[in-house]
């Protein structure tokens, strides 16, 4: 008979089969550890993703096996976890999972799921965003460092729009920025308001940050993703591990950690330490609610003043009204 174990998560015993199954070879992470850090952070884990239809980034054979992303939730979903339905830019829909206990989330972790993909949205609404996210990706060229500078330049922007973001490693090289908003705006309004963020920051520090969708015209600069606020675009959530050999996670930040903070002080290990002696620190996070109207202005202010209309959606989303067109700018000329 097969190995398995169990842990008491709130009021539910989690099941976990082939505990002993090594997930990270290099640290000797098992599958037991990944969730016992989950059981550790899982008030911070359960506040990034509570109700949010979240998709799983699953490694059931461990880093260095074969991964799958799954958006549906699974057959043998347990009927204490609900679940959301989602529309993706196809017109397709799916039902995906919405944690509300952190059993859900080591419930996932038997499966093989180290990250967390939660979308910006309740299952109780989920066509107006309460999230706007901001994703500072290094390009060839940079590191991580250059997203921390851009971060510092990022701060004052949003709070002379009347924002407050919450920053976090993304685990790898970059940081992202989320700032709880309230849920009456559209995907395309938060995108809007997102592109007008990115422009304001590429106007104040042009050779080091871009907002130039098309990557041979990035340069060794940090790109503001703006398309990860467009329908059906994830940002790994705070807290979940990512699949790098030395087992990192995205780590919740305060803006004073930012300056000297590296993605390598946080993993499997540390993160739990970190949690046990400072507690989530984005905790009230979700009750620093913020409005767009001054950055949707400044999106009407950017068109009618200088012209910047829409940019570019992601290819698999349909065309959008406004889009210019989707052409690789060298292929275009040609």
């Amino acid at each position: 008979m097969a190995e398995t174990a169990e842990l008491t998560v709130g009021e539910r015993t989690v099941r976990l089969t082939n505990p002993g199954k090594v997930y990270f070879p290099q640290r000797g992470f098992t599958k037991l550890d990944v969730a016992r850090y989950y059981l550790a952070v899982g008030e911070g884990v359960l506040r990034a993703l509570r109700d949010r239809p979240t998709m799983l980034e699953r490694y059931p054979d461990g880093v260095e096996g074969e991964s799958f992303f799954q958006k549906r939730a699974p057959k043998n979903l347990p009927e204490w976890i609900p679940t959301g339905r989602i529309s993706f830019p196809s017109g397709r829909h799916a039902d995906e999972i919405c944690p509300t206990e952190p059993a859900a989330v080591v419930w996932a972790a038997n499966l093989g799921c180290l990250t967390f993909h939660p979308w910006p949205v309740r299952r109780q609404d989920t066509d107006h965003p309460d999230e706007l996210r901001i994703d500072l990706d290094p390009q060839p060229g940079t590191d991580y460092e250059d997203a921390v500078w851009a971060a510092g330049q990022l701060r004052p922007v949003l709070e002379e729009l009347g924002l407050r973001g919450w920053p976090k490693t993304s685990g790898g090289r970059g940081l992202h920025v989320f700032v709880p908003i309230e849920p009456v705006w559209t995907f395309t309004q938060v995108r809007r308001a997102a592109i007008a963020i990115a422009r304001e920051l590429e106007r104040r520090a042009p050779r080091r940050i871009t907002t130039a969708w098309w990557k041979e015209e990035r340069g060794e600069k940090v790109f503001v993703d703006y398309n990860q606020t467009a329908r059906d675009r994830t940002i790994a959530s705070a807290y979940s591990v990512r699949p790098r050999p030395h087992a990192p996670v995205s780590a919740p930040l305060h803006w004073e950690e930012v300056p000297d903070a590296r993605p390598r002080d946080f993993d499997l290990a540390t993160m739990p330490v970190r949690f046990r002696e400072l507690g989530d620190v984005h905790a009230d996070m979700d009750e620093q609610v913020c409005r767009l109207e001054a950055a949707l202005e400044l999106a009407d202010r950017d068109e009618r003043d200088h012209g910047l209309g829409d940019l570019p959606y992601p290819p698999e989303h349909p065309k959008m009204k406004g889009e210019p067109k989707r052409v690789q700018p060298s292929r275009a000329k040609k």
